[in-house]
């Protein structure tokens, strides 16, 4: 079975473990690198997107990274217990058309006892920049 260390439940150093090594994957922009922290079954529901399994999540990002380029993510601990881990983050990114922006939100995670990532919950802003 697939394990994806820190596993919880979560102390207040693990918890900022998993979210700088998910902060690490996204920056890193590979839909098959941070597909790995998610479980085959994996739930999402980011913004008025609700995505299923890991290949759903593969494609989504890949989607994602078309359309938002130089993207810079940063995430911050905002709350965990036991499975689950809250975080609020911001990332920039450009569009193909050079215009800029700040996106922000808060992400809900859950997880299996391997340590994989079974549910995400992300509500997210844009912010258009001069």
């Amino acid at each position: 079975m697939e394990k994806r260390l820190p596993v919880p439940p979560f102390t207040y150093e693990t918890a900022l473990q998993k979210v700088q090594f998910a902060e690490d994957a996204w920056n890193s922009r590979d839909p098959q690198k941070v597909a790995l922290a998610y479980t085959i079954d994996t739930e999402w529901r980011n913004r008025d997107q609700f995505i299923n399994g890991r290949e759903a999540v593969i494609s989504f990002l890949t989607a994602k990274w078309e359309k938002e380029l130089d993207y810079k993510l940063k995430k911050e601990l905002w709350s965990f217990h036991d499975n689950r881990i809250a975080v609020r983050f911001e990332y920039t990114w450009t569009n193909k058309e050079g215009k800029h922006f700040r996106s922000y939100g808060n992400e809900m995670w859950e997880f299996n006892p391997e340590g994989l990532m079974q549910r995400r919950y992300a509500s997210i802003n844009d912010v258009a920049l001069d």
